[in-house]
């Protein structure tokens, strides 16, 4: 949103509503108005909602679980998030698992009247801008106002779930992992100065359909790099033909594409599952001869990474340790 400054009492107003953050603006009406009436104006994928300054009671699906979870929101209700589990410490994954489900995995198993039930004052849904479609928004408008916050591509989950918590109303859980995870890695972009920043990189993710003969190459803003460039690593190349979301970082080659996509590389690092297993579309890379006779692998440069689905800074911090345990042997080459 652009602010243009003026000055006088116009200025003065519109400074406040700037550091009310994300466009929005208080009408909370009188002094006698009590804490509970008053709202504000938040910019919103699906428009400019009116919603509580404070709330109390908020619904959380998608992406917005593991982000309002980790900064202590007023939870009453989320949806189904398992590919987080993994992710989750022992405190989150216990605040999770006690948490009323109202919703599935997927946006289209929202379940409206569990969501009623649970009386929210606020609903955060947290899923890309064309899943909104298998949600019956007006019904749930009905219930409690919804902002609609959900990610693009995937090295935007910094600023989407800052959203998220300002929503909800818990910013200062959220800025206190923030800083968390700034100061590490910062720390580790200190220790890998000399190293990283001189190599090329490329990724392998875990998005590639063994079926059609294509593995994920996964550039610079992907899933299975964005932690990593906080360390001072790049990843070399563009999509040749960028598309939406996660296709404007990310692109699927055939498996004979191989040498092309990664002849230059000095390093290669691949995305595994939390438990450190190797999914069937990466271990097709792998095990094919043209991945073995690449210059990175027959040097020994090549690395897994492990959580490169972190969409939170508490999720990230776990992905910055396991990036700074895979990548250590590099200090001493």
């Amino acid at each position: 949103m652009s602010i243009r400054r003026s000055s006088g009492l116009v200025g003065a107003v519109a400074l406040a509503l700037v550091l009310a953050g994300c466009g929005s603006s208080s009408d909370g009406g009188s002094d006698s108005a009590s804490e509970k009436s008053k709202t504000r104006v938040f910019a919103a994928d699906n428009g400019k909602i009116k919603i509580p300054a404070h709330p109390k009671r908020v619904v959380a699906t998608g992406y917005a679980v593991p982000a309002l979870i980790q900064a202590d929101a007023p939870l009453v209700g989320i949806s189904s998030w398992k590919r987080g589990e993994p992710m989750m410490n022992k405190e989150d994954l216990a605040t999770y698992k006690k948490l009323t489900k109202v919703a599935g995995e997927q946006a289209a198993e929202t379940n409206y009247e569990a969501v009623a039930e649970a009386e929210p004052d606020l609903i955060v849904i947290g899923v890309p801008a064309p899943v909104l479609g298998d949600i019956d928004m007006k019904r749930l408008e009905s219930i409690a106002p919804v902002v609609a916050i959900g990610p693009s591509v995937p090295s935007a989950w910094r600023d989407l779930s800052r959203k998220q918590a300002d929503a909800a109303g818990a910013l200062e859980q959220f800025d206190a992992q923030k800083k968390a995870y700034d100061t590490k890695a910062a720390e580790l972009a200190e220790k890998y100065k000399d190293v990283l920043p001189k190599l090329k990189f490329g990724h392998v993710g875990a998005y590639g359909d063994t079926a059609k003969g294509t593995f994920q190459r996964e550039f610079n803003g992907s899933w299975g790099t964005n932690v990593a460039e906080d360390l001072g690593i790049t990843y070399y190349g563009k999509v040749k033909e960028p598309g939406p979301g996660s296709r404007a970082v990310s692109e699927y080659p055939s498996i004979e594409e191989l040498p092309e996509a990664f002849g230059e590389a000095d390093v290669l690092t691949y995305s595994v599952n939390a438990d450190g297993s190797v999914s069937e579309s990466v271990k097709y890379v792998l095990d094919s001869k043209l991945w073995k006779n690449l210059p990175a692998v027959k040097a020994g440069k090549v690395f897994p990474y492990r959580y490169t689905e972190a969409a939170t800074y508490g999720e990230a911090l776990m992905t910055l340790d396991a990036i700074d345990k895979s990548l250590a042997p590099l200090l001493n080459r």
